[in-house]
């Protein structure tokens, strides 16, 4: 008689942060937004579901809800849980060269050449 197979769970493969880096960076290669948030959910559930709710300040029901396969999270939600998880999102040109970070904020740049002023308080200071 044969073995019994038992499906695959890929947090038990998410145990450390280059596993977790080397997963995400896949994800993202496909440029699916839903595949996306379900493997960052995924990532999730990995660390801990009920640790990255009160990291994020939200409750478990709405992060298994965001990213489930069927989810769609905001923006704000998918970095709150990226920050959590210490997963940094970066931005690079197509051509795959990586963007230097710039002395001053694209905007700040825009602004400063357009005549355009900010109020104080319109940044937060890192």
């Amino acid at each position: 008689m044969g073995e019994k197979l038992k499906a695959y769970d890929p947090t038990e493969d998410l145990r450390s942060d280059e596993a977790i880096a080397a997963f995400m960076a896949e994800a993202f290669e496909t440029e699916d937004a839903g595949y996306i948030a379900h493997a960052l959910g995924v990532v999730a559930c990995a660390k801990g579901m009920t640790q990255i709710a009160k990291e994020t300040g939200l409750s478990r029901e709405q992060l298994y809800r965001s990213f489930s396969a069927n989810g769609n999270p905001t923006l704000k939600t998918t970095i709150a849980v990226m920050k959590a998880l210490g997963i940094k999102l970066t931005a690079r040109s197509q051509n795959g060269a990586e963007r230097l970070s710039p002395s001053r904020p694209p905007a700040v740049r825009w602004a400063s050449r357009s005549g355009f002023r900010f109020r104080k308080g319109d940044f937060h200071e890192r």
